[in-house]
């Protein structure tokens, strides 16, 4: 883990150490630089094809996603994100740095990046993501908030060169990822809950108290920071409500959700797996509702709700403090794991 040193007892605003000015990469890469909008979300698609089909990582991005990049005022896109033009007018490299406007444990800067294959070698990568963390640091410093803060990366298993450039930049590895599936030809798991306990289908005048549900759920989980209404809506793109349920507990007049699992249908990524498959977006259980089997109750239907729409397999995505380990409810469950990838980040 990377530290910047500062005083002891500074503010998050003094050991941000943001520069006055940020510097732009250099003229001599042979593109032009500007903030990108929503009058790029196409070139930007078309760059992340690009990208994707080069560097062959397990999912595609659809234009609907691109346009994902935009939406929320929060992310301030004409100070918060860059690109790089070529003389045709080209879009050939990106950055840009989101700051969730509910952070309070933490304030988290993430980043996300590339560069079209045919313009690397050229260190225009580097310059991209100098110019992200200074941005960080400046969008860190004037939060407001006297917290942690963290400069954030995610990289796929393989990407040694984006390794190599975030390393020379100060970033050090800080959390592990894992993607596991469950073969749905397998046989699910029985579970009888406790009379007061119901499972039911997510609906629409559930989701705030689902919200609200995961933000207790979520206290006590490292790097996890309260949602917003505005952020709890983000990337709903391919939310599956069909594969999604809540578990209520209906001991008093008003029903509690105890837990809940919400489902993503991405079958723009099912081609790049290999296999068709229901994705777990996020799963909780209330703190005061754990050991009750409420988590294994929604995976398990969930999983019958995959099975009968003809998909292959569950899939999902948990994170640990170290690189191998085990996996616990999931692993009981018959989840292998697929592929990983690596949290990298600059502490503040």
């Amino acid at each position: 883990m990377t530290q910047d040193s500062a005083p002891e007892n500074a503010t998050l605003a003094e050991r941000a150490r943001a520069p006055r000015l940020l510097t732009m990469p250099s003229a001599g890469s042979g593109l032009t630089w500007r903030p990108l909008g929503t009058g790029d979300v196409a070139e930007l698609h078309a760059l992340f094809e690009r990208i994707e089909t080069h560097d062959n990582p397990p999912y595609r991005t659809t234009l609907e996603e691109a346009a994902e990049t935009f939406q929320g005022e929060w992310k301030d896109a004409p100070n918060n994100s860059l690109g790089g033009f070529d003389g045709e007018g080209v879009l050939r490299a990106y950055g840009t740095v989101t700051v969730q406007p509910g952070d309070v444990r933490s304030v988290r800067a993430f980043l996300e990046g590339g560069v079209d294959p045919l313009w690397r070698r050229r260190s225009i990568g580097t310059a991209v993501l100098r110019w992200q963390v200074d941005r960080s640091r400046q969008v860190l410093a004037a939060s407001g908030k006297d917290v942690p803060g963290r400069i954030v990366v995610h990289v796929e298993d393989g990407m040694t060169d984006s390794v190599r450039m975030l390393q020379e930049q100060g970033f050090s590895p800080r959390r592990w990822y894992t993607e596991m599936r469950r073969d749905l030809g397998l046989e699910l798991p029985a579970v009888k809950l406790r009379s007061n306990l119901d499972l039911v289908p997510w609906s629409a005048e559930l989701d705030d108290q689902v919200r609200l549900a995961h933000n207790d759920s979520f206290r006590d989980h490292w790097g996890s920071e309260p949602h917003t209404v505005e952020t709890w809506q983000e990337g709903r793109t391919y939310f599956a409500p069909t594969w999604s349920f809540l578990v209520l507990d209906r001991t008093t007049d008003r029903a509690q959700v105890a837990g809940y699992l919400l489902s993503g249908r991405y079958e723009q990524d099912w081609e790049s797996l290999g296999w068709t498959e229901g994705y777990i977006d996020i799963l909780g259980v209330r703190r005061e509702w754990r050991g009750q089997r409420i988590a294994t109750a929604l995976l398990a239907r969930a999983m019958a709700a995959y099975r009968e729409d003809g998909m292959e397999y569950a899939g999902l995505g948990i994170d640990t403090e170290q690189p191998t380990g085990a996996f616990g409810l999931y692993g009981n469950l018959q989840f292998e794991p697929t592929r990983g990838s690596t949290m990298y980040t600059i502490e503040v």
